[in-house]
């Protein structure tokens, strides 16, 4: 295989955020809009920005020991860098939360005020992008987000930083969390994994969807009744996704629960993916919202301290099992080299 040239800063951004075995076990808590939501629902009083950056900073404070990194966002998160453990790398997003309901498309957009730069100065070991893209959709929409994908991707190799791109998948008109959704959904995921893995849009380190929605997997404890796919189907899925992949790629918890996300790597295992970790948001800490919306910080960094550290350590417990360095995409260590 031939050798892959990385740059020192963007190498070195990689391995901050992955453990010793370079694997990367990292917490997602840049949630925004989303986790104002959950706090509001959980106390009829609403949620402040200040819960907001009080809940990042417990749980950063409470779980990023457990983590490789851990992934905030610039507007409220950034207090919670503060508490960060020192042996964690960090990832700071890019983009702006949710996206404009009124316009199709679900473009994507970047907080102003903010710029590469401008998140390595604040301390980013990496730069986190998140795009919804539908590879059906029209050309001319796709051109856009792709473009927009390149520029981020350019600004990134201006200051040598790594880029990890989370997309999400979806299309117009379907529920996401739906049979017919989950038939079309490992199609899409390889195939934007492949797009997206072409050296054009600068892209590092892939953060993707699993292939399967496992409510439809048939012969899993997450089974909801109806079957999208068998469990050899399902685990054919995995393989094939994993195949399109032409750089290192980590899956995403999509907001299931952690018992979920853990059956669902244990699948990624059992197919032999080289998947390289996770960046894991809500299925680790979700739990912990109504402690704080109902008794407070206190009783949040009780439950990060019991249930949240468990949570993590069954996670961890199987990324040492089955999940691979993320240099494996690059025939190994020994076959990239640092300029």
């Amino acid at each position: 295989m031939t050798k892959i040239r990385i740059t020192k800063g963007k190498f070195d951004g990689i391995r901050a955020c992955a453990d010793s075995r370079g694997v990367i076990a990292a917490l997602a808590m840049d949630q925004r809009g989303s986790l104002q939501k959950m706090l509001a629902k959980a106390n009829p009083a609403g949620a402040a920005d200040d819960d907001l950056v009080r809940f990042k900073t417990a749980v950063t404070e409470g779980l990023s020991p457990h983590a490789s990194a851990i992934l905030l966002d610039p507007e409220y998160g950034l207090p919670a860098v503060q508490v960060k453990a020192a042996g964690a790398g960090l990832l700071l997003a890019y983009e702006k939360s949710g996206y404009d309901t009124t316009t199709r498309g679900r473009l994507p957009d970047l907080i102003p005020e903010w710029s590469v730069r401008r998140l390595a100065e604040a301390g980013a070991d990496a730069i986190k992008l998140l795009v919804h893209y539908d590879p059906d959709d029209a050309p001319a929409l796709n051109t856009v987000k792709e473009a927009f994908i390149e520029r981020v991707g350019a600004e990134c190799v201006a200051v040598d930083v790594p880029l990890f791109l989370e997309i999400v998948g979806y299309q117009d008109g379907l529920d996401e969390k739906g049979l017919e959704f989950a038939r079309l959904k490992p199609g899409k995921v390889a195939r934007y994994m492949a797009e997206f893995s072409r050296p054009r849009y600068g892209v590092d380190v892939l953060k993707v969807e699993v292939p399967i929605s496992m409510k439809f997997v048939a012969g899993t404890a997450a089974f909801g009744g109806t079957a999208a796919y068998t469990r050899s189907e399902a685990l054919a899925h995995f393989r094939e996704a994993a195949s399109a992949a032409g750089k290192p790629y980590i899956y995403l918890s999509a907001g299931v629960s952690d018992a979920v996300f853990r059956e669902t790597l244990e699948l990624a295992i059992e197919a032999g993916t080289a998947f390289s970790g996770v960046l894991c948001g809500r299925a680790t800490w979700q739990d912990g919202v109504p402690a704080y919306a109902t008794q407070g910080y206190d009783a949040l960094r009780a439950w990060l301290a019991d249930r949240g550290a468990e949570n993590i350590a069954a996670l961890n417990a199987l990324l040492a099992r089955g999940a691979t360095p993320w240099w494996t995409v690059y025939g190994g260590r020994e076959n990239i080299e640092v300029v």
